[in-house]
């Protein structure tokens, strides 16, 4: 590889600029971004808004590149590859204007973080931020300086495949995390070569598709859209989020990528957004299929006239906007700012100045970065039971059975959206278990089923006459990374496969039984739970879930992750969710579930409730769970005053006690209710959360600033305001968890 790459840097080096790269200033760039708009043609400004996907070649591209009528790439991960299309356009286009290269680059490129669900479990936006800045330095390395992340759809329908690239069901947490992420791909300059333009994807309410089937369409009315979908995309706009994307849904009828309410009125007018606005692949052409355009054509009269600005892979602009402009349907002046946007993040990057790679290629796969990826994937870690303290293991143990078609399965623990990491880098469980406990433990390893889907039952009785021999077993089930992701619905959030049928004839052996779930999302595990001792969830866990896994099972570290998802019961319970609304006939709790309903009881004899009669009260665990090996005590709440203004901030503390015996982290929790207003509010919202490290015995008092405009909500009238009124704030270990105090809010 060394030998490669210093072939191509020779073969580059009277093109590539020694000069360090300077942070661009705003009117330099708008002047260069002006000047060269002047220069182009009609035809060479419709070129720079259209994305292409060689899929690894560049040989059928190059002559499109030459004519200017290319200003974006995707997929392009070589880097002489990189510079030989760089160079054809900088030297033999007639303006030398650079490409773009793109790429989606999720939750790691070589290196693989957690997916970012996982990365949503440890509510801690370091995390995010350090995943992306190990992104962006390893996919830079081969030329990618845009990527299409971070997703911050709100997602609560876990039948959703994507939920898995989401941060999970709160627009507070999403807001936080993707805020993060923006902050890690983009570093502190997108002038620097290490740097790729973020993406927030996507633009907006996909993640509410009707009945968690993909692609599906999505009725959001727009105060939701304001209060519960919006706030993401508001906050990472405000960051400086380079790039947004538009989503595949069709809300109300209206698809995404021609919708001019969110792409114009909302992204542009109301948050002064700059940046560039790009479809999802071919979803521009894709409104031919929703039925609102008749052909290509006008597909791209109302994608444009919309607010967007780049075509990725339909080719709709390149083929039809010059006849479009003729027939006076689009203005050269909307053209004119759609390609502005481009140039300007062109020029942001540095692009102009160097657009050829020329990095080193050690960057991948770093120690530094492979430490980064398994701090990651030990606090995202959610420990869900823990039974008679059978975990952390201790030095008691002499044997130990591992099984399930998880504990050695290196591709599927990276997860979805991995397209570049490999999974011979991957550090498994099992393997990391052989390393390094394998000279003091036994470890005997019977994987039951050969996968997740696996319906072979010869296997789980190997494991199971393994486990009677054992001190204990350590399960690992979930799912393949396949299964979940783009386009990978499920109807059905069980266990696949015979792997309920494992967990049940490992329990039956009466040995303490540790369930180790690796998945994409929340599943539900609710009979596997009752039958194992202790469980532990890791949402994908990425290239170092191994030795992150054993250091929790074996106590190195703690569990601190919190559940950034409500996890259901049963299916039919999806979508679920802990902000919900009030209803008006509540559940009491007292209900008569399904197995003790009378014979001909009276239509009213169940209560009138609004509750599931088979599924009974609440989920299985709530948003916001989680817990430790220690315990912590919650005391005295306190709060700076029972009565504030719009325009006060309220102080509130609570106090935090280790209780137990390990050294742990606990996420302390901040929610506020608006009991009254002029609509109906969430039980409960997230404002706030705060990781707080206690020794055994400690005591500390966390404090929360809380500024009384961040109530605001959007009203009857359509309007955010702070609605004077009764509130509750609670801090506590998760949503359903805490103490209370309340406060009113006065004009």
């Amino acid at each position: 590889m060394n030998i490669k790459r210093l072939s191509a840097c020779l073969l580059l080096l009277p093109l590539l600029s020694c000069a360090e790269p300077q942070e661009a200033k705003e009117g330099d760039v708008e002047s260069r971004v002006n000047a060269l708009l002047k220069q182009m043609t009609l035809q060479e400004k419709i070129g720079q808004m259209n994305q292409l996907s060689p899929f690894g070649g560049i040989e059928e591209m190059a002559g499109l590149i030459k004519e200017g009528k290319v200003g974006s790439l995707l997929n392009l991960t070589d880097p002489e590859l990189v510079n030989k299309a760089q160079e054809i356009a900088v030297k033999e286009s007639r303006l030398g204007i650079p490409l773009l290269m793109s790429r989606d680059v999720i939750h790691g490129y070589k290196t693989i973080f957690p997916i970012p669900l996982g990365q949503a479990a440890t509510f801690n936006p370091q995390i995010a931020e350090d995943g992306a800045r190990v992104a962006a330095i390893e996919a830079s390395a081969d030329g990618i300086r845009w990527t299409f992340a971070p997703m911050i759809d709100v997602s609560r329908d876990a039948r959703w495949g994507r939920m898995a690239e989401s941060c999970g069901e709160d627009p507070y947490l999403s807001a936080v995390m993707g805020t993060a992420m923006v902050m890690g791909f983009q570093g502190d300059s997108l002038n620097d070569p290490t740097s790729m333009a973020a993406c927030a994807k996507h633009f907006v309410g996909y993640g509410a598709v009707e009945s968690g089937k993909d692609y599906n369409s999505t009725f959001i009315p727009e105060r939701v859209l304001r209060n519960v979908y919006f706030p993401p995309f508001e906050a990472v706009a405000k960051a400086g989020c380079a790039t947004f994307m538009t989503s595949f849904n069709d809300n109300d009828g209206v698809p995404s990528t021609a919708n001019k309410f969110i792409l114009k009125d909302v992204l542009r007018k109301e948050w002064n957004y700059d940046g560039m606005v790009v479809t999802d692949w071919a979803s521009a052409a894709e409104m031919i299929a929703h039925g609102f355009c008749k052909d290509e054509k006008e597909a791209a009269e109302k994608a444009i006239n919309a607010g967007v600005d780049m075509d990725m892979v339909s080719s709709v602009f390149i083929h039809n906007m010059e006849a479009l402009v003729k027939e006076k349907k689009v203005s050269e002046a909307t053209i004119d700012d759609a390609v502005r946007n481009i140039l300007r993040l062109k020029f942001k990057l540095g692009l102009f100045e160097n657009p050829y790679v020329d990095a080193d290629q050690s960057v991948k796969y770093a120690e530094d970065h492979l430490a980064k990826a398994k701090e990651a994937a030990i606090q995202s870690a959610i420990l869900l039971k823990n039974d008679k303290q059978t975990l952390p293991l201790t030095d008691k143990i002499r044997t130990i059975v591992v099984t399930g078609p998880l504990a050695d399965a290196p591709h599927d623990q990276l997860g979805t959206w991995v397209f570049d990491g490999e999974k011979e880098h991957t550090q498994t469980p099992l393997k990391a278990l052989q390393e390094m406990y394998g000279n003091k433990i036994r470890i005997v390893y019977e994987p039951g089923l050969a996968y997740s889907r696996d319906k072979q039952r010869e296997g789980i009785t190997k494991a199971v006459a393994a486990a009677r021999n054992a001190d204990i077993v350590l399960a690992f089930v979930g799912e393949e990374a396949i299964l979940s992701g783009e386009a990978h619905s499920l109807a059905d959030l069980n266990l696949q496969g015979a792997q309920a049928d494992l967990i049940s004839a490992l329990s039956q052996t009466g040995k303490p039984v540790v369930t180790i779930v690796m998945a994409g999302r929340p599943l539900t595990i609710g009979k596997q739970v009752e039958e194992s001792t202790a469980v532990l969830y890791s949402f994908h866990p990425g290239t170092m879930g191994g030795p992150a896994l054993v250091d929790l099972l074996f106590g190195t570290v703690v569990p601190s992750g919190k559940t950034p998802v409500t996890f259901p019961k049963m299916t039919g319970q999806s979508p679920i969710y802990y902000a919900h609304h009030h209803t008006g006939r509540a559940p009491s709790g007292q209900e008569i579930l399904i197995d003790e309903i009378p014979l001909e009881a009276g239509q009213t004899s169940l209560g009138c409730t609004s509750f599931y009669m088979d599924a009974g009260f609440g989920p299985l665990f709530p948003f916001g769970y989680g817990l430790s090996y220690t315990t912590f005590q919650y005391d005295r709440i306190n709060i700076s005053a029972d009565k504030l203004k719009t325009t006060d901030t309220l102080i509130a503390s609570v106090d935090i006690t280790n209780t137990g015996k390990y050294a742990g982290t606990e996420v302390v929790q901040l929610y506020i209710q608006d009991k009254v207003g002029s609509v109906t509010r969430p039980v409960k919202e997230l404002k706030g959360f705060k990781r707080v490290d206690l020794q055994p015995g400690e005591k500390q008092t966390v404090t929360f600033s809380l500024p009384v405009s961040e109530l605001a909500f959007w009203n009857i009238d359509m309007q955010k305001v702070v609605e004077p009124g009764d509130f509750t704030i609670w801090l506590g270990t998760n949503s359903q968890e805490g103490l209370s105090a309340d406060f009113e809010v006065i004009n």
